[in-house]
């Protein structure tokens, strides 16, 4: 039971995240490709919803780890392990690249995907299937 609760807790932190991201409409892809669709501006077809649940994230996020930086540890684990690395790599670039070229081509990213595999359809699934393919062959690049 001990091990449980954490994993409980996780659970309902994640479950909260996609509901958000339902009620928001993040799980659309449209919604997305149409945020990223500048050259919609002059049209009125540019939908700029996403900026105003970027904004909101960033701002939660902000707080949270000033907050948690004057904490002695995470409520769940051992103490928090904070990175100290400052110099930038060519994964630093290249990681964040790949993301935001998948996530403007497709109009997912990894947290929206997964809330509309319920409702996403085949693109949802196949975009998914995609993503865990790249994230193991990361991994195994990674480990060579």
């Amino acid at each position: 039971m001990k091990r449980a609760v954490p994993l409980l807790v996780q659970f309902a932190i994640g479950l909260v995240f996609g509901l958000g991201l339902v009620i928001a409409g993040m799980s659309d892809p449209a919604k997305v490709l149409n945020f990223l669709d500048l050259g919609a501006i002059p049209t009125g077809g540019w939908d700029p919803s996403l900026a105003f649940v970027m904004g909101g994230a960033i701002a939660v996020t902000f707080l949270g780890f000033r907050w948690l930086r004057g904490r002695a540890g995470p409520v769940f684990g051992g103490p928090f392990q904070w990175s100290s690395a400052r110099e930038i790599s060519a994964r630093i670039i290249l990681g964040p690249a790949i993301f935001g070229m998948g996530w403007g081509l497709a109009g997912f990213c990894p947290g929206p995907a997964f809330t509309a595999l319920i409702t996403g359809g085949v693109a949802a699934w196949i975009f998914v299937a995609c993503m865990m393919a790249g994230m193991g062959a990361a991994r195994w690049l990674a480990a060579r």
